[in-house]
């Protein structure tokens, strides 16, 4: 054999080695001996962290809020107009009754609740001049079936407006309540029609006059009773004001009902009528109304602008999820 040969020989030898010895080397830096990845290949091949999930939304007092199946759209918290038939309200005067319902606008509240029977139904048109008409949401209520279609015709002139956005059969306790309102009924239809109303609806003041309501399908809106401590619900007495300390377990039984209809869902007497005075009382069942996925708005009777600021802060602190 020659030195040249011998020479190369040696070289490819050389090379080969060198090769399996990199070779080698760079499968020990992937498994380990075991055959699973080695920890500094675990590390590098390990996929980044996730990223934390993003908070819920924040709910608050002002929200647009659509309800149920009727395309309406209001702010999640409005103003009951109507506490002691609207005397509280309307002792503002007209100037501090107009100051308050801007006042409650420039906030965010946008959902205006008086009915034919309360002081503030007059006071309502002067008040709501100069805010945009398609930002605000008002709603009343009719209490007897007796030439509604004129009736709701003067609410519109009343209020200086072509439409009510939500009109409601008002303080319904019997059980046969549908019966009685058949004919006003249509009225209440044409006046959809027309486009004098854009919703239509109820305010029970009893479990039959309400489960009559989800029965029927005249009901678009139900304005619904509730507080957990039970003051002023339903029950199944059928009277039209009724005692204290009802439970609400049936009242949210109905309510799922409605929920699974589809339809709007406005609370009140969420401070009992008034008659709830202590600051822990009313922040539990605020708390309690909020909490349900069901009620889409709840209105709350204020009597000047300082309760209303309260009131917001308040819907706005149990709007906010437990830590």
């Amino acid at each position: 054999m020659s030195d040249s040969v011998s020479r190369r020989q040696f070289l490819q030898t050389t090379a080969l080695a060198a090769g399996a010895l990199a070779i080698g080397t760079a499968c020990q830096q992937v498994s380990s001996p075991n055959g699973a990845p080695s920890a500094s290949a675990a590390a590098t091949a390990q996929p980044k962290p996730a990223p934390a999930p993003a908070a819920p939304p924040k709910r608050t007092a002002s929200d647009i809020v659509t309800l149920g199946n009727t395309g309406l759209k209001t702010s999640r918290l409005g103003l009951g107009l109507g506490s002691n038939n609207g005397a509280t309200q309307a002792a503002m005067g007209a100037a501090g009754f107009n100051a308050f319902i801007k006042h409650a606008f420039d906030n965010g509240i946008t959902l205006l609740d008086t009915a034919q029977n309360y002081r503030t139904f007059s006071m309502l048109g002067a008040a709501i001049k100069g805010l945009p008409r398609e930002k605000i949401c008002i709603q009343c209520k009719i209490e007897q079936p007796n030439n509604v279609l004129a009736t709701i015709d003067n609410h519109r002139k009343t209020f200086n407006t072509d439409y009510v956005d939500s009109m409601l059969v008002h303080i319904q306790y019997r059980a046969n309540w549908v019966d009685t309102w058949k004919k006003a009924m249509d009225d209440f239809n044409a006046a959809q029609d027309k486009k004098w109303i854009l919703t239509k609806g109820v305010s029970c003041h009893s479990l039959p006059a309400l489960r009559a309501s989800i029965e029927d399908n005249f009901t678009q809106l139900h304005l619904v009773r509730v507080n957990q401590l039970g003051y002023r619900i339903d029950s199944e007495q059928q009277v039209s004001w009724g005692n204290n300390g009802n439970p609400i377990d049936p009242v949210m039984t109905e309510i799922k009902k409605i929920a699974d209809k589809n339809r709007a869902i406005v609370g009140m007497k969420i401070f009992g009528n008034g008659e709830m005075k202590s600051d822990e009382d009313r922040e539990k069942c605020a708390r309690f109304a909020m909490d349900c996925p069901h009620i889409h708005s709840v209105i709350i009777g204020f009597a000047n602008i300082a309760e209303l600021d309260k009131g917001i802060a308040l819907i706005n602190k149990v709007l906010v999820p437990a830590a």
